[in-house]
């Protein structure tokens, strides 16, 4: 019996190593979806990108790179991400058994009780002289399907893909995070400078209104003066709850990013004392398909498409299959095991040809081919995304760097302003309306370039997300 089975599987083997061909040719990522350049960027052929430093490394605020590390540790999603990783391991793992034969060992005891009126019944009571019939079975039954068509090896190539896509989906999810957190930390710095300026202007403007009470007990302005005066404190007054709540939402927000429940974030830096860096080094738009998560993600979704249009191909076309079966059986179990005498074993081979499914099966094809097409359109879409989120972070970093020149230049005059109206309205060379409308002005502009910083280091950590940073 073994001499057969081992003779049966020699000869698979050999058709297979005969026979064995790929009946699906592969698609391959189009060479024309990435642009010679970024927009906004300098023409260069220089390969080496800020989205290949380390979080660590690129971002240098002490404060940030806690709250960062925190998040990558205990953030939820991420941990999610983690154990969608763990199961396409498994999924892999198993995947690679797939051309293993299936060897399933059974014991199985039965008896019958014929009647004694039926054919059975009465010669069996001739015969043995017994009216039961008692039968015991153990054994081996090996099954193996030959992989002619690579059908399996579709199945594993698919199975690999998805376990790299799972590893780039958070990847993808990490520079996210990275990026959500440092933003969400420069914009908690953001409201922390908004609400001193708010605070200084509260008692700007108090300061003010005792120099007009002044001169309205003195009959040179009128009631009016003050109550404008009043108005404005009350403006800048309302500014600071206002602060003060969106700073307690921020914190919250970022609590959430770092797996903690809601809770002060500790700040040891103001905004004005961060360095906005410039960061030129962009690298060349066909290297995002190893920086970027997403974009590597969408070029294997193309690879697992390639391997279901290998495998609903296969399935068009016949399958070999090996069947043995082999064990000891008896109808009395004292010669159970009487070895040779209760030995039996069966071996089969064959072809099986889908024919009044096959409509089915070949719509399972042409789907799977359109799905293809459809992860090939999905890769393009990717670098369309990706390109265009590092060509405009490009250029808000160009033009926020311009507009804060202007800004600032503003801000200086008006704070100059400030002080020339004070003087000229306390020597009755200005009128009350021109000092109130310098403050609001000034106001207005400190809490325009407190944002503007924001919205620079924003966009540098942008800009460093887009080029596939945070991940590693």
């Amino acid at each position: 019996m073994k001499k057969y089975i081992t003779k049966i599987v020699m000869v698979a083997f050999l058709i297979v190593t005969v026979i064995s061909c790929k009946v699906s040719k592969d698609i391959e990522t189009p060479k024309d979806a990435f642009p010679e350049n970024f927009r906004n960027a300098s023409v260069s052929n220089d390969t080496t990108s800020i989205g290949d430093v380390e979080w660590k490394n690129f971002f240098t605020e002490k404060d940030i790179i806690e709250l960062i590390d925190s998040a990558v540790t205990r953030n939820n999603d991420l941990q999610i991400a983690v154990k969608n990783i763990e199961i396409a391991q498994y999924r892999f793992t198993q995947s690679k058994w797939n051309n293993v034969p299936q060897v399933n060992l059974s014991v199985t005891a039965s008896t019958s009780n014929p009647s004694d009126n039926s054919f059975t019944g009465k010669n069996l009571s001739q015969a043995l002289g017994q009216k039961h019939i008692d039968d015991y079975s153990a054994g081996a039954t090996l099954s193996w399907e030959a992989d002619i068509w690579g059908k399996i090896r579709s199945q594993k190539k698919g199975a690999f893909a998805s376990y790299l896509q799972s590893e780039e989906v958070k990847k993808a999810l990490q520079t996210t995070i990275v990026a959500n957190v440092s933003k969400g930390y420069y914009n908690l710095l953001m409201l922390d400078a908004q609400l001193e300026i708010a605070k200084k202007n509260v008692q700007l403007n108090d300061s003010t209104t005792n120099i007009i009470k002044l001169k309205y007990d003195a009959g040179q302005v009128t009631s009016l003066a003050i109550q404008q005066s009043e108005a404005q404190k009350l403006s800048a007054a309302q500014l600071v709850p206002l602060l003060e709540q969106n700073i307690a939402i921020q914190e919250n927000a970022l609590s959430v990013l770092t797996g903690s429940f809601p809770n002060a974030k500790r700040r040891s830096i103001l905004l004005r004392s961060i360095e906005v860096k410039n960061n030129t080094a962009v690298g060349i738009p066909s290297s995002l398909v190893s920086r970027r998560p997403d974009v590597k993600s969408a070029e294997l979704a193309l690879k697992i498409a390639n391997a279901n249009v290998g495998i609903t191909k296969a399935d068009l076309y016949p399958s070999l299959k090996i069947t043995a079966q082999g064990g000891v059986n008896s109808f009395e179990t004292s010669n159970w095991f009487n070895i040779p005498a209760s030995l039996f074993g069966t071996v089969a081979g064959g072809l099986t040809q889908p024919l009044l499914n096959n409509k089915r099966v070949r719509t399972q094809y042409n789907i799977a081919k359109a799905e293809r097409e459809k992860a090939v359109l999905s890769f393009r879409q990717a670098v369309l995304v990706a390109v265009s989120e590092v060509s405009d972070a490009l250029v808000k970093v160009e033009k926020l760097e311009q507009q804060k020149t202007f800004l600032e230049e503003r801000v200086k005059t008006l704070q100059l302003a400030i002080k020339n109206s004070n003087l000229l309205f306390k020597n009755g060379m200005a009128e009350y309306l021109e000092v109130i409308t310098a403050q609001a002005n000034l106001l207005q502009s400190e809490l325009e370039l407190a944002n503007l910083k924001r919205e620079q280091l924003a966009a540098n950590t942008e800009l460093y997300r887009a080029l596939g940073g945070g991940w590693r």
